[in-house]
């Protein structure tokens, strides 16, 4: 009985000890593999489409010949034909182009927002109806009809003496479902004979991560890193079975690795990143700021009484310089991000100094990191 007490006391503490080093083993913060990418074949695809929209009030294209052809092309649809001679002013029309993005698995049916934007020389679409178009995609294919009242954001105003006012972009408009799908796009999901999954940021560790957190759920040998960007999974045929699959896969959590080491510098408004990963080898940092300073002066000259002397305009210049002295600091080997800030604000240097002390360690082979000026 004492040997049975003493044998489930070994197994109890030994339980707790591995899921001690389970704790300490895992990593600090895990990411879902549906966050780091996605599928190949499972995106969305750009259309695009020209059309006409009809109903403004007075601020359309006017009289310009692409817009009376277009008018004169849906007037045709309906077998009425304009005399070729006759070139209407259109101020109620204008010419547009319209773009969408049609999503992954869309079905025929399903409906999707629509953009629509002037080509010509309208001043605003407000109030402006779309005239049935088709949308194409990159194949030349129709995959969805427009059509509906555009909403538009933007207004403008002009009075008869030329003076306007416009407040935000009066020319493009949105048209919430405004398109109907009636193609949908071949994914080939359910028979290819591999689901490729790409990273969205090249990195080999987390491909053989993700390679790996897929292998211990689903078995070994069921996925395999190809390179830096792409996983490929072997799973079976059947768009039933691959939807259950790619849903548990989505939802694994690995461990992403850490990024390259970057400092990113933006010139224009002198902000600057440092990622965690930056490091900075031993080096001694000085900064001090050189002044110098010219005073114009001006002092009227005057003669004495009863003399030949005129009176004249004396300049007098002051030069100084002022040399703003301050300490050298020393970076020991391998300090991390916090101490290179630490280290920054202790000589209180400006975006402006900072980018000049960051290339200097970047050319003294210093700082760790790869330096992109934006």
């Amino acid at each position: 009985m004492k040997t049975f007490s003493l044998l489930r006391s070994l197994i109890v503490r030994a339980g707790i000890a591995l899921a001690a080093l389970s704790a300490f083993a895992a990593p600090a913060q895990a990411d879902r593999i549906k966050d780091l990418g996605g599928f190949q074949g499972i995106r969305s695809n750009q259309l695009t489409g020209y059309g006409i929209v009809v109903g403004l009030p007075g601020t359309g294209d006017d009289n310009l010949e692409y817009t009376v052809q277009s008018v004169k092309a849906v007037a045709s649809r309906f077998g009425l034909q304009l005399p070729p001679n006759v070139n209407p002013g259109l101020k109620n029309a204008a010419v547009v182009m319209i773009t969408a993005e049609l999503p992954p698995f869309a079905k025929p049916g399903q409906r999707i927002d629509i953009t629509v934007a002037s080509m010509g020389k309208a001043k605003s679409l407000r109030g402006g109806s779309l005239v049935l178009a088709p949308l194409l995609g990159a194949d030349g294919q129709i995959y969805a009809m427009a059509q509906g009242n555009l909403a538009v954001g933007g207004l403008g105003a002009e009075g008869a003496d030329g003076s306007k006012i416009v407040i935000n972009v009066p020319s493009t408009g949105r048209i919430p479902e405004g398109a109907t799908v009636e193609r949908a796009v071949a994914t080939g999901f359910a028979d290819t004979p591999f689901l490729t999954y790409n990273l969205q940021r090249a990195d080999f560790t987390t491909a053989q991560n993700v390679a790996a957190a897929i292998n211990q759920r689903l078995g070994f040998g069921t996925a395999q890193a190809i390179d830096a960007v792409s996983v490929a999974v072997r799973a079976p045929v059947g768009a039933d079975i691959r939807a259950g699959l790619m849903s548990q896969i989505e939802n694994l959590d690995v461990a992403s690795a850490e990024p390259p080491a970057k400092v990113i510098v933006n010139a224009r408004t002198g902000t600057v990143v440092i990622n965690s990963a930056v490091r900075v080898g031993a080096a001694a940092v000085t900064h001090g700021k050189l002044t110098v300073r010219i005073d114009e002066n001006q002092r009227i000259s005057q003669p004495a009484p009863f003399s030949q002397g005129q009176t004249a305009l004396e300049r007098k210049s002051g030069v100084s310089v002022d040399e703003e002295r301050k300490p050298m600091f020393l970076l020991n080997p391998g300090p991390k991000l916090a101490d290179v800030v630490k280290a920054v604000n202790a000589i209180g240097a400006s975006p402006a100094d900072l980018v000049a002390i960051l290339e200097a360690l970047k050319e003294a082979g210093a700082l760790k990191a790869e330096l992109i000026v934006l």
